[in-house]
């Protein structure tokens, strides 16, 4: 089965976050937890994070911009994430990491 666009960055800053070292997972809501909740969250050097991954110029719900000001406002590191803008991620990421919390 092919994989979908959005299935294809969350695929690629996956891997990418596995050669970072990070811990992350994705959270499975199934109607239980938070609408909104950013595709990938985990943990780097102290920092927590959340990514919302999206194919092309896919633009974010009102419910996932909610989530990423929150994880901000809470003193965590949250992007939306497309193809182009995986490098950004991990060196931004890296870059906090290197900082120390």
């Amino acid at each position: 089965m092919a994989l979908t666009p959005e299935a294809k960055v969350k695929k690629k800053l996956s891997k990418e976050l596995t050669d970072l070292g990070a811990y992350y997972f994705y959270p499975a809501t199934g109607g239980y937890g938070r609408s909104g909740i950013p595709d990938i969250v985990g943990c780097h050097k102290g920092w927590f994070f959340g990514f919302e991954c999206k194919a092309g110029t896919n633009q974010l719900t009102a419910l996932q911009k909610r989530e990423l000001v929150a994880i901000r406002e809470a003193g965590g590191f949250s992007l939306k994430v497309n193809e182009l803008a995986i490098p950004e991620a991990i060196s931004l990421l890296t870059m906090l990491g290197d900082r120390g919390k």
